[in-house]
């Protein structure tokens, strides 16, 4: 692979939505697309899917908890390619409401995979987003549900203008820490562990578009949350309203904003709206 060569990459893409914008990717991106699965032989089998269908995805193995994972993967697309031109973190957990396990287990394990492990991916990958890069992280508008349900003290903390990533770390660590201590409700937190980590998600994303716009403002970098809507997959169970291929929309747009593109930077967008915060 030349290092000249374009790359695109999905986090999560063995299934559902993840697969939906890979496939997306593989008609309508110039360069290689990555997808990335925890599962190697799941993954693999996704690939071979696509393969079928007459695309050309490339595999990679990636465990988004595992910061090891991320580096090989970091150090794999600085070899092959250079650096990286579009990246979708797309790959999550959600307990489902009827599921049994203590709600403290629930959010440690939530906010660990869909905000650390998220965050991890893009400290890891963002040093070499090559310019013009594109960069779209899936969160929700169970987020946005979750922020107008927290205590007005909480919600002046996340939509602050000035809130560091040190500041937003600390926010989603008390979180886990208050449903321990059985203090969440009480400290002003929703009761949806999923909401709360795609709360962060979607404030991370602010915060490292504003981080773009000051260090690498040249280099045109768009970095953008986005909501796919109630879809059928693991999260809605078969109860959503849209197929993976319509969530996939929203993603695909923003990892396809044409090169002169100056905005959206840092938003959350549904239906490729920019959402009021």
């Amino acid at each position: 692979m030349s290092s000249c060569s374009r790359v695109a990459l999905v986090t999560g893409a063995n299934k559902g939505v993840g697969f939906a914008i890979t496939r997306d990717l593989c008609r309508l991106f110039s360069g290689d697309v990555v997808l990335t699965a925890r599962d190697e032989a799941r993954g693999r089998a996704a690939v071979q899917q696509l393969q079928a269908e007459g695309l050309s995805p490339r595999f990679h193995q990636l465990d988004i908890t595992d910061l090891q994972s991320i580096r090989a993967l970091r150090d794999f697309l600085r070899r092959e390619y250079g650096g990286l031109n579009v990246l979708v973190n797309n790959a999550a957990i959600a307990f489902q409401t009827d599921d049994p396990t203590p709600f403290d287990i629930q959010a440690e394990l939530t906010v660990k995979t869909n905000f650390f492990a998220t965050r991890n991916v893009c400290t890891e990958l963002l040093p070499i987003m090559k310019p013009h890069g594109r960069v779209v992280n899936i969160s929700s508008l169970q987020g946005l549900q979750a922020l107008e349900n927290c205590s007005e003290d909480l919600q002046e903390k996340f939509r602050c203008e000035t809130l560091t990533e040190g500041d937003l770390v600390d926010l989603m660590n008390k979180f886990v820490e208050d449903t321990k201590n059985e203090v969440h409700e009480k400290e002003g937190w929703p009761h949806s562990a999923y909401g709360v980590s795609k709360l962060g998600v979607t404030v991370l994303s602010r915060i490292l578009a504003r981080r773009l716009e000051e260090k690498r403002k040249a280099d045109r970098i768009l970095l953008n949350a986005c909501c796919l809507g109630w879809v059928e997959a693991d999260v809605a169970g078969d109860h959503g309203s849209r197929t993976v291929e319509e969530g996939a929309e929203t993603p695909v747009y923003l990892a396809l904003l044409p090169p002169d593109a100056t905005e959206p930077q840092g938003q959350l967008v549904c239906d490729k709206i920019v959402q009021s915060w």
